[in-house]
């Protein structure tokens, strides 16, 4: 059996069973290609079809020969281009499998968005875990990379909100484009706590004084860091918030904070996990899978393109960890110290399995 087939077959059966029920008909070709899609993604490193085809197999339908190469180019371009193709079905379910692993902890929830494809942007909310996000979900839309509208970030909160327990402790953060109003209000009422970063010209005021970030930070040090609790943010009044003027250690200048936590030390702390959703960004593009480089420019066609390119994260990430777990990655960098990355040492554990002729172990969570 060729590499090819062993990583579509362990995908193809881990798909397969741990999705809910006993897919059938449509469901069972569709999750069938979608695990061809997931191996040649991986296999390849690109997102690019040719790419993913090279690397991948598909198994036959009733009563016909095993696809070429450009017959798979085919089969996955029209899984991308059917409408009934959605993160609901297709990749929800083990994003819900993975978020029952880690219920029992404080969730932080990171927001961002990235270029994709030709021209595109995507807006991503995931979970951090271990310096690395996992996606929970995203929208795709035309553009280059710039501030999506309040509305679009309200929509991509409600589609997680419902996928996470009510019980379950958030912490939402975002930089400066997620400080609106409706923002805010939305993630409180949910009774989640959040941190975003802010602009310095934002107004603050209390019931007898108005003033800005910039104002409150016009003599502050390096190390420092100075707060305002109990205000009202914008013109729009919205609070009461605590406004942070926070100029970290290793920081050039000083950044700006709105929160609804109390406490100040963790605010900060937990703002600099924000950073993990650009290092999953690094994986899925010059790390990765090039998903920037896809030559696909059409919004819907790439947010279903995700899916595939997401679940195959996942399982790197999860054989990443396994690694660990196992001692394998000791195999493949140095014994007393390790630079990989969680994604790089699931890559590489990958390969050594292959290699060895091992098991392929293929998971979406991280029991």
């Amino acid at each position: 059996m060729s590499d090819t087939q062993k990583r579509h077959r362990a995908v193809r059966n881990a798909l397969k069973r741990m999705y809910p029920g006993d897919p059938k008909g449509n469901l069972a070709r569709h999750l069938n290609t979608l695990a061809s899609m997931i191996g040649g993604i991986v296999g390849s490193q690109s997102t690019n079809l040719p790419d993913v085809a090279r690397k991948a197999t598909v198994e036959p339908y009733a009563n016909k020969k095993r696809a070429n190469r450009e017959s798979r180019v085919k089969r996955f371009s029209r899984w991308i281009d059917n409408e009934r193709i959605s993160q609901e079905i297709y990749f929800m379910p083990f994003a819900q499998i993975l978020i029952a692993a880690l219920a029992s902890m404080s969730l932080v929830l990171a927001i961002d968005g990235s270029a994709v494809g030709m021209g595109c942007t995507a807006l991503v909310i995931g979970i951090v875990y271990k310096k690395r996000l996992f996606p929970l979900a995203w929208i795709v839309r035309e553009g280059k990379k710039g501030h999506f509208p309040e509305e679009i970030h309200l929509e991509l909160l409600d589609r997680v909100h419902s996928l996470l327990p009510a019980e379950a402790q958030i912490i939402l953060v975002g930089d400066g484009e997620f400080d609106g109003v409706d923002y805010q209000k939305t993630v409180n009422q949910w009774g989640w706590q959040y941190v975003s970063r802010t602009a310095s010209t934002i107004m603050l005021s209390t019931e007898d004084h108005e003033f800005s970030f910039e104002d409150m930070a016009c003599n502050l040090q390096a190390g420092e860091t100075l707060v305002a609790p109990q205000v009202s943010f914008s013109r729009e009044e919205y609070g009461p918030v605590t406004a942070i003027a926070w100029w970290g250690n290793g920081y050039k200048e000083p950044i700006f904070l709105v929160t609804n936590m109390e406490s100040v030390e963790d605010a900060c702390s937990v703002y600099k996990k924000r950073f993990k959703i650009e290092t999953f960004f690094s994986d899925q593009k010059s790390r990765g899978f090039y998903l920037h480089k896809s030559h696909l420019s059409d919004p819907a066609r790439l947010g279903r393109l995700m899916i595939a390119a997401c679940l195959a994260y996942y399982w790197i990430i999860c054989l990443g960890v396994e690694a660990v777990r196992q001692g394998w990655h000791t195999i493949f960098h140095r014994k007393h110290r390790c630079d990989l990355s969680l994604f790089q040492i699931g890559l590489n554990a990958l390969e050594y399995l292959i290699e060895k002729g091992r098991a392929i172990p293929v998971a979406f969570n991280l029991g």
